[in-house]
């Protein structure tokens, strides 16, 4: 197949760095976007409990399990558990000259990857959407209600999504990356976004629970479950996490 002339090839040849030509400067921190995105109305607010942060089983152990699983018997997951795969894949763990730093790495420490997660399955969480608010490590309901059934049938129709107890939902804010890498901060939405899911898969298999990685999804169907416009925040990765 012949994909010289489509915008997937244009878009790589036109965001290479090349030697020789010129690289993209940023304008200044001054002209940063805000590093975190806040809500004012927020239909409940739960405060997580602290993750932890020593102990456990060796990361070798985990590499050497981690599964995509797709086969999840609907039970309902512990708060400590969604604290727990929330922190270890987008929560703060340190801080370097006033950058607040993460669990995973993000190009120029931008994190422009906003953190949802539809609740399914959480033993004293109510069903609904849910943004993640990274400094407060608390979770601020969007909407209420039962989202599994539309939520799969916007990822092409995977049904299996509906057993998962919780589905994890990633929207880059665009401009937080591209103020500094313009156009090429594209490529690093979806490499951030690729962290994000990776390390969410490790955490998952250290709390024997089964997880799956999702890339096919109507971006506009999933972005409009969110509340996003879909251009200014953009959809980027799922993951799935359940019992097995």
């Amino acid at each position: 197949m012949d994909m010289s002339s489509s915008v997937g090839p244009q878009y790589q040849e036109a965001t290479k760095y090349v030697r020789g030509r010129p690289v993209p400067q940023a304008p200044g921190w001054a002209a940063a976007p805000p590093p975190y995105k806040s809500y004012e109305d927020y239909l409940e607010y739960v405060e997580l409990p602290e993750p932890v942060r020593d102990g456990g089983r060796s990361i070798w152990e985990l590499i050497n399990e981690r599964r995509s699983e797709r086969d999840y018997t609907g039970e309902a997951l512990s708060v400590e558990e969604l604290s727990q795969l929330l922190w270890a894949s987008a929560g703060l763990t340190g801080e370097l000259e006033k950058t607040e730093l993460r669990a995973v790495g993000s190009a120029g420490a931008l994190y422009p990857n906003e953190t949802y997660t539809i609740v399914q399955a959480v033993d004293g969480i109510s069903r609904g959407v849910y943004h993640y608010d990274v400094r407060e490590h608390a979770l601020g309901m969007l909407a209420d209600g039962d989202y599994s059934e539309p939520l799969a049938q916007a990822c092409l129709g995977q049904t299996w999504m509906e057993a998962a107890s919780a589905v994890f939902v990633w929207g880059a804010v665009v401009a937080r990356c591209a103020w500094k890498y313009q156009n090429r901060a594209y490529r690093y939405l979806y490499l951030d976004a690729g962290h994000l899911g990776a390390q969410l898969q490790l955490a998952a298999a250290a709390l024997a629970l089964g997880s799956c990685n999702i890339g096919a999804f109507f971006d506009d169907e999933v972005a409009d479950l969110i509340g996003l416009d879909g251009q200014t925040e953009v959809i980027t990765y799922l993951t799935a996490v359940g019992r097995v």
